[in-house]
């Protein structure tokens, strides 16, 4: 049958990446997640066990038929089933008076003898399943069998949302009962098929290969093949409009929807318990590459990331043909233990920790019950440390609400708010008047509190995506060459999402309050201003105080007593820099006798970073 996607023209692409991969020879199983009409999934049945998934009832039927096909024999009921078909028996249901001439709506999807044998045909394969004179294998394949017989009848263009005004004269043939097509012998007797959302699924099943071909347009399949569903389904349901469509809210498909599509595809990808990821998507669809891409490397091993792109000209819609290229792609990477992602802040917060994130996380002690991040910014050490409970504390209480916003707004709407603001007041990269303007409308007073997605927009556009303030606290950072790209989406879609699982409290306090949380089970990690590295967010002129040797002194003092109270904690610092030294944190540290660890990784400012643990 005719079906939009079909991937048949790229199974030899997609066997290329799995047997450049040798997949074939470490792999047992094959999950075809959006598996339509089964075309991937039967490819490979002979070589993986198929885990084969559908949001449509009618793609699960034909999965059955061509995954779990039966003998052939129909030993009870005891005759050729096709053959019986092909005897003109008619019936006047549910199809002859909705969609055929014969009805009230005078629907010209199927001539009249033809929307009869579609009905006896159908009534007859649940008699017999309700007899029990066929199984379910031959079940789902005389079904199958029959959407396949009805798609050569049917008068429509292609797809099922309407049909057409003039007969074709392909569907005033009488309907002919054929098998639906299949080739290759299963390797395993049961693959097993699902009829789910697969963002829904995701936690539930596991696997070697996970294949992702989702839809790429806002076209709903729903809507597109309503009539096969309604057919597969057998359910008589209530049906409206010019074309007859059933109600399809339930199957509606986050993948044809801008900003829920993003959202989906970075859960499935993060909750997926595969060992190896192919994608194929298309240069015409909702996601981006680069996106996807930043995606796969968040959650893979970006050292086996590969990327194809090839000229496919199956599917045109308007973008395509306004472009006069079409590009099919596919993606491949091997999936990264869940021990070994990392997180990054949605806010290039200065003094963020985000190339130390592994060798910080090397260090944290074991089998802690909670984690105090007492200057924790931009939350990118927090958002990466696993423990029941952590405190998120920051004293600069407008970047707390940012954080604190990533948490508590659904993803989506904040999705939705800064793409219409950025609309709205035509915020470009570098466009110094709508920026100002914007600035102008977040510092107007507003009470009880400025906006924090407002001001999110605004750092987004700024210099150096900077937050920082006068001492009326206004915003102040000039316009930057900055803006919201496809990178910065899959930081705000990832860290919300991991923010949103975390049991975390919210303070903006000075660190010392924090003191009420000391215990033996409790890791606070210090992440402090540092003191020869003065930054413009802590030199006390933004609105906030700053940072001197009155704050470092008192910072040690209280790190003291975490360890007299028996208590562990992390310190961040540099001793040396620029040709300054930290004589206070360098005397403390031997006075101590706590734990010096240098960091030689790659940081951008070139500066000999440190931890100091205490444990």
């Amino acid at each position: 049958m005719r079906y939009i996607g079909n991937k048949e023209k790229m199974l030899d692409e997609i066997e290329n990446i799995i047997c450049s991969n040798n997949l074939q020879e470490q792999c047992v199983s094959f999950c075809d997640a959006f598996s339509g009409t089964a075309t991937v999934g039967e490819c490979f049945k002979d070589r993986f066990q198929i885990i084969a998934n559908d949001n449509l009832y009618l793609s699960y039927v034909i999965s059955m038929a061509k995954l779990n096909m039966p003998d052939g024999n129909y030993e009870e009921l005891g005759f050729n089933p096709f053959e019986y078909f092909n005897q003109n028996h008619m019936r006047k249901g549910f199809i002859y008076e909705n969609y055929s001439p014969g009805g009230k709506e005078k629907r010209m999807y199927f001539t009249e003898e033809n929307a009869e044998r579609i009905d006896f045909i159908r009534w007859q394969i649940e008699q017999w399943k309700q007899n029990q004179n066929i199984n379910d294998n031959e079940y789902y394949y005389l079904i199958a069998s029959l959407i396949e017989s009805v798609s050569k009848v049917a008068n429509v263009a292609g797809v099922y949302g309407a049909y057409l005004k003039k007969w074709d004269p392909r569907a005033l043939k009488p309907m002919k009962f054929i098998p639906i097509q299949t080739t290759k012998t299963n390797l395993q007797p049961n693959n097993i098929v699902y009829n789910q959302k697969i963002e829904e699924l995701i936690d539930q099943i596991e696997g070697d290969i996970l294949y992702l071909d989702p839809p790429y347009t806002k076209n709903q399949y729903s809507v597109q093949y309503h009539l096969l569903e309604t057919i597969a389904k057998y359910d008589e349901p209530e049906i409206t409009g010019i074309t007859g469509t059933r109600d399809t809210k339930q199957q509606t498909s986050a993948f044809s929807k801008i900003g829920e599509v993003e959202i989906e595809f970075e859960k499935i990808i993060a909750k997926a318990r595969f060992h190896y990821i192919i994608v194929s998507y298309s240069s015409a669809g909702i996601m981006t590459k680069d996106y996807i891409e930043y995606v796969l490397k968040r959650y893979g091993i970006e050292a086996t990331y590969q990327f194809k792109k090839f000229t496919y000209r199956k599917y045109l819609n308007h973008h395509t043909e306004k472009d006069g290229e079409h590009y099919e792609y596919l993606f491949f990477i091997e999936k990264k233990p869940v021990s070994q992602q990392i997180f990054y802040s949605p806010l290039n917060y200065m003094g963020g920790k985000a190339e130390m994130i592994d060798f910080i996380r090397e260090h944290v002690p074991e089998k802690i019950q909670c984690m105090v991040d007492a200057f924790a910014g931009g939350f990118n050490v927090g958002i990466n440390i696993e423990a029941p409970r952590i405190i998120y504390n920051d004293y600069n209480y407008k970047v707390k609400e940012l954080i604190e916003m990533f948490q508590q707004e659904d993803t989506l709407e904040l999705y939705k708010y800064i793409t219409s603001n950025i609309k709205k007041y035509h915020l470009e990269k570098g466009q110094k008047d709508p920026y100002i303007n914007l600035r102008k409308i977040y510092n107007h007073p507003e009470p009880p509190r400025r906006n924090p997605k407002l001001l999110y927009l605004l750092v987004l556009y700024g210099f150096q995506q900077q937050i920082r303030f006068n001492k009326l606290l206004e915003y102040n950072n000039p316009i930057g060459q900055s803006g919201f790209n496809d990178k910065i989406l899959e930081k705000l879609i990832s860290f919300s999402r991991k923010i949103k699982e975390k049991n975390i409290i919210f303070h903006s306090e000075d660190f010392e309050e924090l003191e009420r949380y000391v215990d033996e089970d409790t890791f606070f990690y210090c992440d402090p201003p540092y003191l020869i590295t003065l930054g413009s967010y802590n030199d006390g002129k933004r609105g906030f105080n700053g940072w001197n040797q009155e704050e470092e002194r008192r910072l040690l003092n209280f790190l003291n007593r975490i360890h007299e109270k028996g208590g562990k904690f992390m310190l961040s610092n540099v001793l040396e820099h620029n040709g300054k030294e930290n004589v206070i944190l360098k005397e403390w540290i031997e006075e101590n006798y706590f734990n010096k660890i240098e960091y030689h990784g790659s940081i951008k400012s070139h500066r000999k970073e440190i931890i100091i643990i205490n444990y």
